[in-house]
């Protein structure tokens, strides 16, 4: 009987997690005493329980548990002798700092980051994107960005800031704040190389950050408020090439705060421009005088990559039903979940086929403990198919596969 190369050693899950350093996880567990009062259940076992939870879609610590007791046999490789009790999972997710988790996301991705830039994006390695997307508590745990509802619905809310780089598409820094806080802090976080390009909504208006980001000698292109005030020095001449693109004026402004606190004065530049898709008009602001005035427009509509992400994150890996009711517990579930889609993006641009997002997640969350070979199968699904006869029979000799085991 033939040897079908689709069955390996190890089940999916494991093999995803061979991306992980496990050395490099106990390193930091070490060094920060994450296992201090744990005697069985370490960091690595925690990260793997919590992204078998993240992987597999479970809503509760009991559909954790049970399934992991159900497949313990197959866990073995990863040096778990016997999985968690709901007890012991939800007091590691309450007490564990999510920190630990953070630092392993930041491994993965300084050891894999190589491989994430899109080729077809290269001439925006240098442009990052700024945005939040708020996640809905169903407890107060965190205040909700508005009053929440008499039926319990919306009664708090997580918001997650995040860093991008355009040609990644995978997040450099995350911040959380409760959903009623302001986006503007999370400017102050970040620090940028000369020659760098950061895009954000009018949600980060602060011009001592648009004044500290010009001194970096980085660029900002953001949209002008509706109540700014400002003085217009000088309006540019237009081509009839930027006319034909859409800008409608290009003017250099002195604009800023006044207050007796701080008196801020800026030079910017405002492009109008009117997308003919949307039949709207966009008011650009940027520190950047020497770009032409379609390119600035073009910068700033690279910043739906970022949406992509949330839309990415949420959609694959749901959001909604959370293992603990603490806050730390819920920002350990969003960490996982991040990895997850790290370590499902870096198996996506190693393989030589090309899979959409979501079928690569649904084929390893239908067959995460099955012992398939997840490179070979992924690169050439087909081939268990080639095996068979006219009459869709296998041909002799061929070893049928059972996906489902």
């Amino acid at each position: 009987m033939g040897k079908n190369t689709f069955f390996t050693g190890q089940p999916i899950l494991n093999q995803l997690l061979s991306l992980i350093d496990r050395n490099s996880v106990k390193s930091l567990s070490r060094r920060g005493g994450y296992d201090r009062y744990y005697k069985y259940f370490d960091t690595f076992e925690h990260l793997v329980t919590m992204l078998y939870c993240s992987l597999n879609n479970c809503t509760s610590s009991r559909e954790v548990v049970s399934g992991m007791h159900a497949c313990h046999s197959k866990l073995f490789h990863l040096g778990i002798v016997s999985p968690p009790t709901r007890s012991t999972l939800c007091d590691a997710n309450g007490k564990r700092s999510f920190y630990v988790f953070q630092q392993i996301y930041e491994l993965l991705y300084k050891r894999y980051g190589h491989l994430l830039p899109d080729s077809r994006l290269k001439q925006y390695d240098k442009l990052f994107i700024v945005d939040s997307s708020t996640i809905t508590l169903f407890q107060r745990i965190l205040d909700a960005p508005s009053p929440g509802k008499m039926n319990g619905k919306r009664k708090g809310g997580i918001k997650v800031h995040t860093l991008i780089g355009a040609t990644e598409q995978v997040p450099l820094k995350i911040s959380f704040t409760a959903a009623s806080a302001n986006d503007m802090p999370f400017l102050k976080e970040i620090d940028l190389e000369e020659g760098s390009f950061i895009v954000f909504d009018k949600g980060y208006v602060d011009y001592s950050e648009y004044e500290r980001i010009g001194k970096q000698g980085a660029f900002f292109v953001t949209r002008q408020k509706k109540d700014a005030r400002y003085e217009v020095i000088k309006s540019k001449e237009l081509s009839q090439k930027s006319m034909d693109a859409g800008v409608q004026s290009d003017q250099i402004l002195v604009q800023g705060t006044r207050t007796q606190r701080e008196k801020i004065r800026l030079n910017v530049r405002m492009v109008t421009f009117f997308d003919a898709e949307s039949g709207r008009t966009f008011e650009f602001l940027t520190n950047n005088f020497s770009l032409l005035p379609e390119e600035i427009a073009e910068i700033y509509k690279k910043r739906w990559l970022i949406e992509v992400l949330f839309k990415r994150v949420k959609q694959n890996f749901p959001l909604k039903y959370f293992l603990g009711d603490n806050e730390n517990a819920i920002k350990i579930q969003i960490w996982c979940a991040f990895i997850s889609d790290l370590l499902i993006k870096i198996v996506q641009i190693q393989l030589k086929r090309k899979w959409a997002f979501s079928n690569l997640r649904s084929i390893i969350r239908l067959h995460i403990m099955s012992y398939i070979s997840l490179y070979k199968f992924l690169n050439n699904p087909e081939k268990l198919c080639m095996n068979r006869g006219n009459n869709g029979h296998l041909k002799p000799g061929t070893l049928e596969i059972d996906f489902k085991t």
